[in-house]
């Protein structure tokens, strides 16, 4: 097969963020069509450069980058796995990201993997989702869909507080205790906002 410029964004994206749903290579590598994106999934897949996994019933595939990828399109890491309780979540998180990028004009994304990765993969220490710009300002971005210890939630929230000039914070509707901490913190930490889930996957299913 003959690697095209967008071959490299598509695999560059999913190294990014562990693995990407068809749907969503479409909006991050630029496809014209649903229709060209599994047609060149096919090609690559053929070609030993991407896997396809389905992890979770009635969620589409999952696709990986795999280790030929990594060293034929000179990335720096690729996820060729993922725990099946990190699905539904990371799902969210790259939702989330195209929804910064399309409709907030966010820039220079760094997610999660990536910080591991430059952390050398260490275990300890919390990092955002991702972070991003927006005109000058840095924003840590965190979705969160589960109801963590309490302290466990406000120590990430003082830790983007002193680390990052704006925090964002992306809960399901029916979330209600996680909405109740951030609101009771806002009165503390005054660069807190708020996003419902429902309004990033109503907006990126529109793309």
């Amino acid at each position: 097969m003959k690697i095209v410029p967008r071959d490299y964004i598509l695999m560059q994206q999913i190294s990014k963020w562990r693995f990407l749903l068809g749907r969503q290579i479409k909006i991050l590598a630029g496809f014209p069509s649903q229709r060209t994106v599994d047609r060149r999934i096919k090609i690559l897949k053929e070609a030993g450069y991407i896997k396809g996994a389905y992890k979770l019933y009635g969620v589409p595939a999952l696709y990986f980058a795999t280790n030929k990828a990594k060293n034929v399109f000179n990335l720096d890491f690729v996820t060729t796995d993922v725990k099946v309780a990190r699905v539904i979540h990371d799902i969210a998180v790259i939702d989330t990201a195209i929804y910064f990028t399309k409709k907030l004009n966010a820039t220079d994304i760094k997610s999660e993997r990536e910080f591991r990765h430059d952390s050398g993969f260490k275990r300890d220490g919390h990092y955002p989702d991702f972070i991003c710009k927006i005109g000058n300002n840095t924003y840590a971005v965190e979705i969160e869909m589960t109801v963590k210890n309490k302290a466990v939630l406000e120590n990430n929230i003082k830790k983007n507080y002193l680390e990052y000039d704006n925090q964002v914070w992306v809960i399901p509707k029916d979330k209600v205790k996680i909405w109740t901490v951030l609101e009771d913190n806002k009165k503390t930490y005054s660069n807190i906002f708020m996003i419902s889930l429902e309004e990033v996957t109503s907006y990126v299913k529109t793309l």
